[in-house]
Formats: structure tokens, sequence, C-alpha cells
């Protein structure tokens, strides 16, 4: 079979003629090429999100975060940018984010768990007072509680769980030195969720909910004197500069979790979300096993700065606990049924009684 180019051809061609068809079979390749490549490539989206965080760049969350984007970017070809925007850069609060991020005003935010519990009480469970006795059982309950924020997050709040990060465990931070109960009567005592301020309450102190980005200048106005909270924040505060004291009851222990609006992520092609989500599973891991260490390091360079860590007596862990089991009997009377089913396998798993 003849085509017409192939009529073209077999024509007798002049000079002149022949360098302008070889010109033309030339620009016509290119042409054919450019197509090629820019057409596959436009094939190829690309997407490029910002990742919030409320805490500093240099704290353990956010440095995580910056990983993760790392790995993402590295996962998916550069398809997927997460631009992290630390230091509560977008102007976002902590008790916001759960909403902020359904609404898409972020795409995608890491968040402190019993900090927006107020929007969500299943979320609560992570931090009841003296439920988590170490690391390895904090890392228990985020297992047990996977699934059911999970769902709760997608069907309610229309995002979707990549991955939780622990905090270690919560101390206090104080002007002057707690070795009693007695001696927490009266604090000023900054509290970053529900279940701490409660604790605070039940000793006789006063507890304050603010975000972090005005717990230093609350202590430099002495608004308030003490702060409830763990190392890696005692050194994002710079609490050494004002504050002289760290108790580490070890009362809770926090968690952040990242999530990604669900809208956003049912845009991405089946491969990116298969991606974001292996990642989002390996960041986990890579948390958990730093936490130990961290807790360390931390509350070591506060030592270094002056921070003199007190002892914790047997005494007053014991009344301690006594005030904090009241918390959590009041707590799981009210509770919703979803977290006394976590907090019921949890005491299962590790074999504690209610």
């Amino acid at each position: 079979m003849i085509f017409p180019m192939d009529m073209v051809l077999l024509e007798p061609m002049n000079p002149k003629e022949e360098i302008f068809m070889k010109r033309a079979l030339r620009i016509a390749f290119v042409a054919f090429w450019m197509c090629t490549c820019f057409g596959s490539m436009a094939l190829a989206k690309e997407y490029r999100w910002n990742a919030n965080s409320v805490w500093p760049p240099n704290n353990h969350l956010s440095v995580g975060l910056e990983e993760f984007s790392k790995k993402v970017a590295e996962k998916t070809g550069g398809q997927l940018d997460l631009v992290v925007q630390s230091g509560g850069a977008l102007g976002f609060k902590g008790p916001e984010l759960l909403k902020a991020v359904r609404d898409g005003l972020l795409p995608v935010s890491d968040m402190l768990i019993s900090g927006v519990a107020g929007d969500e009480p299943v979320l609560g469970v992570v931090t009841l007072p003296f439920l988590v006795h170490s690391f390895e059982e904090g890392e228990l309950l985020s297992k047990i509680a996977r699934p059911y924020f999970n769902d709760i997050l997608e069907k309610k709040w229309r995002q979707k769980l990549l991955y939780v990060a622990p905090w270690p465990a919560a101390g206090l931070w104080s002007q002057n030195e707690v070795l009693t109960v007695e001696d927490m009567k009266g604090l000023k005592t900054r509290t970053y969720d529900k279940n701490g301020a409660l604790v605070m309450e039940a000793v006789g102190a006063t507890p304050y909910p603010l975000p972090f980005s005005e717990v230093y200048s609350s202590l430099a106005t002495g608004l308030i004197d003490s702060v409830l909270t763990s190392s890696p924040t005692g050194v994002d505060g710079k609490f050494w500069e004002v504050l002289k004291y760290f108790s580490r009851f070890n009362i809770t222990m926090a968690q952040d979790m990242v999530t990604v609006n669900l809208q956003q992520f049912e845009k991405l092609d089946p491969e990116l979300q298969k991606a974001l989500i292996e990642t989002g599973e390996e960041m986990e891991k890579i948390m958990w096993a730093r936490v130990a260490e961290l807790d360390k390091q931390q509350e070591s360079i506060c030592n270094e700065n002056g921070i003199i860590s007190s002892p914790v007596s047997e005494s007053f862990m014991a009344d301690l606990t006594e005030y904090t089991e009241t918390i959590r009997a009041e707590w799981y009377e009210k509770a919703p049924q979803e977290a006394k089913a976590i907090y019921d396998e949890f005491l299962e798993a590790v074999g504690r009684k209610k």
C-alpha cells in the first residue's frame, strides 16, 4: 500500500525540493517527539499542599513533618509536594485544627489529639491521667484506638489519618519546687487539654488552657506560674528563662496526629494515595522509635540551662493517682461508646482493672 507521502517521495525532486523535504521531515519528527514527551508529562499531574504545624521548626513534631514531606516527595517522584509551615505561620491555633482540615482550609495538618477533643470527645481517651505507664503502653493505646479514630475522622470530620506521633509524658514546670500535693495548691498552671485541667483543679490549682504561642509571654507577665507539659515543650519554650523546676509526674502521654482533607486525598491518583498512606505508616514507626531518647535529650538540655529536675516520691505519686481515679471514673461514665471500647480493650490488653 502506497501513501500519498510515498508517492511524493517517489517523484523526482530537484536539489532545493529535496533539502526542503528533509527539513520538513526533521521538523515533523521534533514536533512529534515534543508532543509525546510533554503529553506524558501533562498526564502526571502535580500537587502542592501546605502542611501545617503550630509547633516551632525545631520541635520534634515539626521536624517529623518535614521528614514526612521529603519521603512523600521521593516516593511520588515529586508529584506530591507538602510544604511544611511550622510555628503557626498560617495563623491557625491548636483547638481549631480539626475543623480547619474538615473545611478544606488546610489540606494537611499536624494537631494535638487531645487538643481537639473538645470538638470530638472520643479523642480525649488518649490523655486520661495515669492511664498509660510507659512508651510501649502509649503505642499500644494508639494501635487500639486507630480503627475507631479512622472511622470517626473519615465519616464525621472528612479527613484521613496519616500517622500518629507521641510526646514524652507530661510533668510540671514551676517557679517553686513542688514535692507534695500541698505544694500544687494555688498554682496558676497552663494546661493543654481538658484532662490536664481536671488534674490541676483536683489538687487546688487553677488551669489556664492557653495555646503554646502565648505560654512564654504569660509566664513572663505572671499570668501563669507553671506549665503542665513534656520535655520538648520545655526546650521550645525556653522555660529556663522564666521557670526553675521540673517534676516528672508522667500524668499523661499526649499524642499528635497528621491528617489530610478527604476531598483533597480523593483527588489523588490511586498510586499517590497509596504512597501517602505507606509513608505515613513508615513515619509513625519512626516517631515512636525515637520518643524515649528524645525525652532524655530534651530534659538534659533544660538541665544544662538551669532547670532543676525535682524528685517525685512514691507517696506524692500515690496521692496524685488517688485524685485521678475519680477523674477517670467520671470520664468513663460520660464517654462516647467508642471511647469506652478503646479504654476497655486497652485495660484488658495490659492486664489492669478499671
